[in-house]
């Protein structure tokens, strides 16, 4: 009987240790995110395109764009804004004197969930953007490269059944 509580005690206390490596984990893959974010940023603005974080989202029940709510972390006493899809708001003038707006959506594996392609579709069909582009991490041997999918391209597929 005292075998079996000793093994319990024992069971609580590796869960334990194992919620904080998911925790751990988590702060550093935020961490990275938020890296890589900076870097496409800057990777983008060397090519000559303005680029601004978009702060809103899509309301399907009102078929508009609405400003996306902001996030209130209760741990860290943080609230945080930029909480829109897609990532940013890209904008250049082209030769012509015309402006292309896009929208850039950053993944480290460079895939959209359900719910985001949805958005993506909205946003195009409704002329918000010219295009979005999805921002992915390309490692090539040591060095990270960032590789721009065309949105359209790649789900075209998905596009034609829309």
């Amino acid at each position: 009987m005292e075998e079996l509580k000793k093994e319990k005690k024992v069971d609580k206390g590796e869960e334990k240790a194992k919620k904080t490596d998911y925790s751990k984990q988590g702060k550093k893959n935020r961490a990275a995110g938020r890296i890589f974010e900076t870097k496409v940023r800057e990777d983008l603005e060397k090519m000559g395109w303005i680029v601004n974080k978009w702060v809103n989202t899509i309301d399907y029940t009102r078929n508009k764009i609405v400003p996306a709510k902001r996030k209130y972390n209760p741990f860290l006493k943080v609230l945080s804004i930029g909480n829109g899809f897609p990532d940013f708001v890209c904008f250049k003038r082209d030769s012509e004197g015309n402006y292309e707006v896009i929208g850039l959506e950053v993944k480290g594996n460079g895939y959209l969930d359900q719910v985001e392609k949805g958005m993506c579709f909205w946003l195009i069909e409704n002329n918000i953007f010219s295009r979005i582009l999805i921002a992915r991490k390309n490692k090539d041997g040591k060095k990270m490269e960032i590789e721009y999918i065309n949105f359209i391209e790649k789900y075209k597929k998905d596009f034609a059944e829309q």
